[in-house]
């Protein structure tokens, strides 16, 4: 994994519909990129996505999403060489069902109009490993920013 590099949360990073959170008064309010989100929102925004109260249950968040920094991907050139070349139609096919049955998805991770989270990252290799060694792949791209997945 690439190192983290610092980057600070603005408003413009912040993807059109991430919930935002109200609660002042939640202990997790400091760390929670909905709570941090909703600090930033500009004064002429006077609706959208919002985390309801209700989240707060025994004590716990349930939609609690920490405001840390993570390695996203795109791009899916190399992820494929140690396929052999008999399995890579059917490796390609596994990886764009992942996302959907249609293509768009998949090329909107692959010419990087999407971010792949970590998770979706582990996944595709995991898809992957059934085709070949995935020791070495890596994606096209990466870059550092929040987690809003």
């Amino acid at each position: 994994m690439l190192g983290v590099m610092e980057k600070t949360l603005e408003s413009k990073n912040i993807p059109w519909g991430f919930e935002l959170c109200f609660n002042s008064d939640c202990q997790l309010r400091d760390k929670c990129l909905h709570y941090q989100a909703y600090l930033l929102k500009p004064a002429e925004q006077l609706s959208g996505s919002a985390v309801y109260p209700d989240a707060w249950k025994t004590g716990q968040c349930q939609r609690f999403r920490e405001d840390k920094l993570v390695q996203k991907a795109w791009g899916f050139s190399k992820i494929y060489r140690n396929v052999p070349s008999y399995l890579r139609a059917e490796a390609r096919r596994c990886v764009k069902r992942y996302f959907s049955s249609g293509c768009g998805p998949y090329y909107r991770y692959h010419h990087g109009e999407n971010k792949l989270s970590p998770r979706q990252q582990q996944d595709i290799l995991q898809i992957l490993a059934k085709f070949g060694p995935t020791e070495g792949l890596a994606f096209d791209h990466y870059e550092t920013d929040f987690n809003f997945v």
